[in-house]
């Protein structure tokens, strides 16, 4: 079990969608800041996301996604090793209602230490995201809880492409935006929001390239690795909007992206964890080769790591 259905067509996300999700989410979330500036030598603006509430851009998501279940559920269940659990239990608490999430064994400890301060119940099961995800589906069928897919739901997908209309009012010219993969809501919503109109491209580590394999096997395929906590295969909805927006997939290594952390530290006092400065990794690494002196978007989407890891 996933958070992806694989046998069948995925529902669709337009642009629409995402318009009708900025509308709900007003007043809700912050519109977060971009800072025009230059990195390395190359004109950047980079979107804040890392300062959304929560300190993710997946709140947007996950909050959308409770705004629209038809039922109203007062509990909610999900399976999340990291941001991913944090935003859910954030908007679930801001709305009154009580979240489980059922975590992998390799889930960072500091991102569950996260989900409990917002008053999550969190729960242990498996060492993979799908593991986790499997035992949520059940515990929200037991109970009569509300799963939540936290990759692969219209409304999630939806509520992340608010970030790219922000974009659009934020920085003029249209030019090129670079956001992580992850379990594909971000880029999915981006390029929903954006579609042909401004390009989108996908970044995400050579150990584990999701969006790659799903755009060279047509469809959501696993990439596993024994020390992530997060999806092994990218959403279907984000992998159709990929195709359909034609998002590629840069890969960065784990050293672009330390070095992309670093450089962010030392130039601007910004701390961000991994996910958060793969984007900025494929630009000073070369892995996206830049149209002289043309601004790029870099997206900072997330500042949720250890601290003590830095």
């Amino acid at each position: 079990m996933t958070d992806s259905a694989t046998t069948a067509a995925p529902p669709r996300v337009f642009r629409s969608d995402v318009r009708a999700a900025r509308k709900r989410l007003a007043g809700q979330l912050r519109k977060t800041p971009v800072f025009h500036t230059t990195v390395a030598g190359f004109p950047v603006s980079l979107k804040l996301e890392y300062l959304q509430h929560g300190g993710t851009f997946q709140l947007r998501g996950s909050l959308n996604a409770l705004l629209t279940a038809a039922a109203r559920p007062t509990h909610v269940v999900l399976a999340a090793g990291g941001n991913a659990g944090i935003a859910a239990a954030l908007a679930a608490a801001g709305l009154g209602r009580t979240c489980t999430v059922v975590v992998p064994e390799t889930a960072p400890h500091s991102k569950v230490a996260a989900m409990w301060s917002h008053g999550a119940e969190v729960r242990w099961h498996g060492t993979t995201h799908a593991e986790a995800c499997a035992h949520a589906v059940e515990l929200a069928a037991g109970t009569g809880a509300l799963y939540l897919p936290v990759h692969d739901t219209p409304a999630v997908v939806a509520g992340a492409g608010v970030l790219g209309l922000e974009l659009e009012e934020q920085v003029r010219g249209r030019p090129p935006v670079l956001a992580a993969v992850g379990g594909g809501a971000l880029i999915g919503g981006l390029a929903a929001a954006l579609g042909r109109r401004q390009r989108v491209i996908g970044v995400e580590p050579e150990r584990r390239a999701l969006l790659r394999a799903a755009l060279s096997a047509e469809r959501p395929v696993e990439v596993p690795a024994a020390d992530s906590a997060g999806p092994d295969r990218i959403g279907a909805i984000a992998l159709d909007l990929a195709r359909r927006s034609d998002v590629p997939a840069l890969t960065v290594t784990d050293d672009a992206v330390d070095a992309a952390r670093d450089l962010l530290w030392r130039e601007f006092r910004i701390a961000v964890e991994p996910s958060g400065a793969a984007a900025l990794a494929a630009l000073i690494s070369g892995a996206f080769v830049a149209e002289p002196g043309r601004r790029t978007i870099v997206v900072l989407c997330g500042a949720n790591g250890d601290p003590a890891a830095r």
